[in-house]
């Protein structure tokens, strides 16, 4: 662990944040495997089953965020205080987090036994549709806990510079998932076909194996410890991980609340009109899971710099950063652009979710591109501790602008109205970014 810290204040930037960042790119690359695959087999069922996906995704995007906020906090506080040699501190905070985990998983089994029901007949009375979603929602909410425990561990790796592990948890949890869901759904030879409830299953049990292992290798391998002999509940700490771990949960949570609200506003449109934009938000996150997964491997190099008072060094990670995920969603551009039909193939769509489709990955696809600034910055800020202005980018990048401007286009230009949202909002949040940033190091000086 020595040379790890050694190296994140001498090594060259850009080989140790590909060191630091490969692992948890493909880790997240992985990750965005869970709801697309579910999709794609789900999809084969019908459109209805695929809308009900859709409109579940906010609840599990709002699972995500809610792991991932804490698990960003203490990530941050973590390494900060290693590169301050603080390290019974930094054990201080792994105990906290984990106990944060499992009160917020008690508050997703709560959720996924109580409101289910509710929450979908705010989108749609179909019963088909209403049935599938409550079915898939109900498993997928309320066995939450072991991907909220697993992230929260994952955070612990990453905060010490250890990324194999985390990718390697990632990968076996996918794996089980898409191995398990064709059979699951389908059944093989007349047993275990489940339908939609065994797409949430496979979800579930891959999640669960991931969160074993997390336990089991962060006990044998990490230095950093977890220990509950003479534990006591530290306000300062509490306080200290909320205020980074709130804001960067609300900005994990915004697409949750963003695509629930469009979806109402779509729901005036059409049912493939959802059932698009569900598709393209889990198709999105192919693209922007590598490029945060740099962004995992950034944080903790600019929090231990940081912590160091190394300041030159933090501008140089920052820029190197801005330059490598500028190419991965460079490459997201393209590839939306050029090639929306076979994507949307990939999800048996119907003809009417191929009109509506093409020409909306084609527009989308404009955003990947222009919010890379935004992207990197936003990471920037929570590693620095400073979780308003991480909340403030991400508000306007998937919030502020967007969702009243897609209400105005829809009515003058139609779908393509709140396509082009997307594309106008990142430009002015990563504009507004860099702005924050430069004001930022000024304070510094």
């Amino acid at each position: 662990m020595n040379q790890t810290y050694n190296e994140m204040a001498s090594k060259p930037v850009f080989p140790l944040l590909m060191k630091m960042a490969i692992p948890p790119m493909i880790s997240m690359l992985i990750q965005s495997l869970y709801n697309i695959v579910d999709s794609i087999f789900v999809a084969k069922i019908g459109e209805e089953a695929l809308t009900a996906l859709s409109l579940a995704y906010p609840l599990q995007n709002l699972s995500l965020a809610c792991s991932v906020g804490i698990g960003v906090a203490i990530n941050a506080l973590i390494a900060k205080n290693l590169g301050a040699k603080q390290n019974n501190e930094a054990n201080n905070i792994c105990d906290h987090g984990i106990v944060l985990a499992l009160f917020h998983s008690l508050l997703f089994v709560l959720m996924g036994i109580f409101l289910m029901k509710p929450f979908f007949m705010l989108f749609t009375n179909d019963p088909l549709v209403l049935q599938y979603g409550i079915t898939y929602g109900s498993i997928v909410i309320t066995f939450t806990f072991g991907s909220i425990i697993h992230i929260t561990i994952e955070k612990m790796f990453q905060a010490t510079g250890n990324m194999i592990i985390p990718m390697f948890l990632q990968g076996i949890g996918a794996i089980i998932n898409i191995i398990l869901d064709p059979i699951l759904i389908f059944g093989i030879n007349g047993y275990f076909e489940m339908g939609v409830a065994g797409a949430a299953i496979a979800t579930i049990i891959g999640q669960m194996t991931a969160c074993l292992l997390a336990i089991i290798l962060f006990i044998k391998t990490s230095d950093l410890k977890i220990s509950f002999k003479n534990f006591k509940l530290n306000k300062q700490t509490i306080i200290k991980i909320y205020s980074i771990g709130i804001p960067s949960g609300i900005m994990q949570g915004l697409p949750s609340l963003l695509v629930s609200l469009l979806n109402g506003i779509l729901a005036t449109v059409s049912q493939s009109a959802i059932a698009f934009f569900g598709v393209y938000y889990k198709l999105q996150s192919f693209i922007y899971m590598p490029a945060n997964g740099l962004i995992q491997g950034m944080r903790p190099l600019i929090s231990y710099n940081f912590g160091a008072n190394h300041l030159n060094r933090v501008k140089e990670i920052i820029k190197v950063s801005i330059i490598c995920n500028g190419i991965i969603l460079s490459l997201g551009t393209v590839l939306f652009f050029v090639f929306p039909e076979p994507i949307l193939s990939w999800f048996s769509a119907t003809d009417e979710l191929l009109k509506i489709g093409i020409s909306g990955l084609r527009i989308i696809s404009f955003s990947f591109i222009v919010s890379t600034i935004g992207v990197v910055i936003s990471g920037v800020f929570e590693a620095l501790g400073n979780g308003r202005n991480s909340l403030t980018i991400s508000l306007l990048r998937q919030f502020i602008i967007t969702l009243p401007l897609s209400y105005v286009l829809l009515q003058l230009v139609g779908l393509n109205g709140v396509w082009t949202t997307f594309v106008i909002a990142e430009t002015i949040a990563s504009i507004i970014a860099w702005l924050l940033l430069k004001k930022e190091f000024k304070s510094y000086q």
